[in-house]
C-alpha cells in the first residue's frame, strides 16, 4: 500500500449552510482548477448548528446536518471520478460536553465513576477538593449557586419514565436512584388520593423501592454496572406506563415536582432541590471557579470540550469507528489530526492509525484473492522500520517553536503547515524596522521588555 501524496488541497468547511451534496457540486469546478485533493472539515455528529464541527458530540455517525453518510459517499464517490483525493479532519483528543446529544457525557452525569463510559474521559474522581469525589465539577453557572437556585433558573421536570435537571439550555440527567426522593413525595400524593390499598399505589411504591436498591454511582464492578444499566431501564417503563395509565399517579408525579422545584422569595422551599442536586454525580458551580476547581481535563481552557483517553485500545477504536470504515471503504485518502498536542502519546496514536490502515488493507486484498481479482504480493507495512514509507498519509495539526523540528520518529507526512505560514508571513515583514517597534512599544508603555519574556508570563 502507498500513500497517496496531495498536491494541491482545497479546504471544504462543513456546516448546515454547506452541506455534502453542495460540495459535490462543486467538484467538476475544483478539478478544473487543478485541485488534486479535497480536505473537509470534520464530518462526524457535531453540536446542533456548529459551524466549524471540532465539538463533536457522536463518534458512530457522520452529522446528518451536513447530508449525513449517503450524501459523504456520493461526494467521496464524485470525487473518486475524477481521481481527486479526500483528506479528512479528525479530532481524538476531545468532545463537546455542553450538549444532552453527548450519549457518553450524559450516561457519565447520571451514573459517575459507575458508568461504562467513565474512562472515556480523564475525570479525576478523587480530587484534593472533598466535596468532589466521586463527582465531577459543572462550571456552568452563571452565578453562585444560592443564587441561581433561589431565581429559580434550576428546574427538575419530568419525561418518558425519567427526570432531568434544566437550566436555560442545558439539559442535565437526574441520577435513576436518586429519583426515589421525589417519587416519595408523589406516593404520598397518590396514597391522599388513591388510598393505600390501590394497584397503582402499590406499583408507586415498588418503583421508588426498586429505585432505592440500584447499586451505587461508586460501584464499578462490571455485573453491577451492567445491573444498574438493566433495572434503571425496567423501572423507566414501568413509571412510564404507570404515568400514562394513572391520571391520579400523573397528578401526582407533577405535584412533587412542584415541591422540588421551590417557589421565589421562599429560599426554604429550595430546601428539597438543593438535597436532590447534592445526590448527583456532578456538582454545579458558578462558571468562574473552573480554573481552580475543575476536575476533568479539557481541551486548552475551553469548559464546553473534554478531553477523551484514546491510548486506551478500546476508547480509540469506538472514537474511530466511522473514520476506519470510510478508509476501508476506500472513501478517505488521507487524514489530518487535530490537536496532536494534547494526546497522552502521540506517537502511538499516529502508529495506531497507520497499523489500522494497513491492517485494513491487508483484508481487503485477502479478499480479492480469494476472489481471485489479484496475485499474491507484498505485505503492508506493519512492524516496518522508520525507513520505509508510511503506508497512509496523515498530516498533524502542531504548533513549533521557532527552532523545533517535528520528531522524526513520528508515523506522519509532517505538519498542517502553520510553520510554513509563519515564514511565507515573513517575507513580507522588513525586520530592520523592529528596533523602531521597540521604541514606539516601550515609549507607549513605559516599559522596556523582551517579547519572548513577556510571551512566557502571559502563557504562565
Amino acid at each position: 500500500m502507498q500513500a497517496r501524496i496531495p498536491v494541491s488541497t482545497y479546504r471544504l468547511q462543513f456546516n448546515r449552510d454547506f452541506t455534502f451534496g453542495q460540495a459535490r457540486a462543486l467538484v467538476e469546478y475544483l478539478s478544473e482548477l487543478g485541485i488534486t485533493d479535497c480536505y473537509s472539515s470534520p464530518v462526524l455528529k457535531a453540536r446542533a448548528g456548529s459551524p466549524h464541527g471540532y465539538d463533536i458530540v457522536d463518534h458512530s455517525q457522520i452529522n446528518p446536518e451536513l447530508g449525513g453518510e449517503a450524501e459523504f459517499v456520493e461526494l467521496a464517490r464524485a470525487l473518486r471520478e475524477r481521481e481527486m483525493g479526500l483528506l479528512m479532519d479528525v479530532v481524538p483528543n476531545h468532545m463537546c460536553i455542553a450538549s444532552s446529544e453527548n450519549l457518553w457525557w450524559q450516561d457519565v452525569l447520571e451514573n459517575g465513576p459507575g458508568s461504562p463510559f467513565a474512562r472515556y474521559f480523564d475525570v479525576d474522581w478523587n480530587p484534593p477538593n472533598p466535596a468532589l469525589k466521586n463527582r465531577v465539577l459543572l462550571p456552568i453557572l452563571g452565578d453562585q449557586f444560592g443564587r441561581v437556585l433561589e431565581k429559580q433558573e434550576l428546574r427538575v421536570a419530568y419525561r418518558d419514565g425519567a427526570f432531568h435537571l434544566n437550566y436555560w439550555e442545558t439539559q442535565l440527567p437526574i441520577a435513576s436512584r436518586t429519583s426515589a426522593l421525589i417519587l416519595r413525595h408523589a406516593l404520598d400524593g397518590a396514597r391522599a388520593l388513591l388510598g393505600d390499598a390501590h394497584p397503582h399505589v402499590f406499583e408507586l411504591e415498588s418503583i421508588v423501592t426498586a429505585l432505592t436498591n440500584l447499586p451505587a454511582r461508586t460501584e464499578t464492578d462490571p455485573a453491577r454496572v451492567r445491573e444498574r444499566r438493566r433495572e434503571k431501564g425496567v423501572v423507566r417503563r414501568r413509571l412510564s406506563e404507570l404515568v400514562k395509565v394513572s391520571n391520579e399517579a400523573r397528578g401526582a408525579v407533577h405535584e412533587a415536582l412542584n415541591r422540588v422545584n421551590g417557589a421565589k422569595g421562599r429560599p426554604e422551599s429550595f430546601d428539597l432541590l438543593e438535597e436532590l442536586l447534592g445526590e448527583q454525580p456532578y456538582r454545579l458551580s458558578f462558571w468562574r471557579v473552573a480554573s481552580d476547581e475543575i476536575n476533568y481535563r479539557r481541551f486548552f481552557d475551553i469548559n464546553e470540550l473534554a478531553a477523551v483517553r484514546v491510548e486506551e485500545r478500546p476508547i480509540f477504536t469506538a472514537v474511530h469507528e466511522v473514520v476506519f470504515r470510510l478508509l476501508r471503504q476506500g472513501l478517505v485518502t488521507g487524514l489530518r489530526v487535530d490537536h496532536v498536542d494534547g494526546l497522552l502519546d502521540p506517537f502511538k496514536y499516529l502508529a495506531d492509525i497507520q497499523r489500522e490502515v494497513t491492517a485494513a488493507a491487508r483484508r481487503t486484498r485477502k479478499e480479492e484473492q480469494q476472489a481471485g481479482d489479484v496475485e499474491d504480493g507484498a505485505g503492508g507495512a506493519e512492524g516496518a522500520d522508520a525507513q520505509r514509507p508510511l503506508p497512509f498519509y496523515v498530516v498533524v495539526e502542531k504548533i513549533l517553536g521557532h527552532d523545533e523540528l517535528l520528531r522524526r520518529e513520528w508515523p506522519a507526512h509532517g505538519t498542517t503547515g502553520y510553520d510554513f505560514m509563519n515564514l511565507l508571513n515573513g517575507v513580507f515583514v522588513e525586520t530592520t524596522n523592529a528596533q523602531a517597534f521597540h521604541e514606539l512599544y516601550a515609549e507607549f508603555t513605559g516599559e522596556r521588555v523582551r517579547f519572548s519574556d513577556l510571551l512566557y508570563e502571559c502563557k504562565r
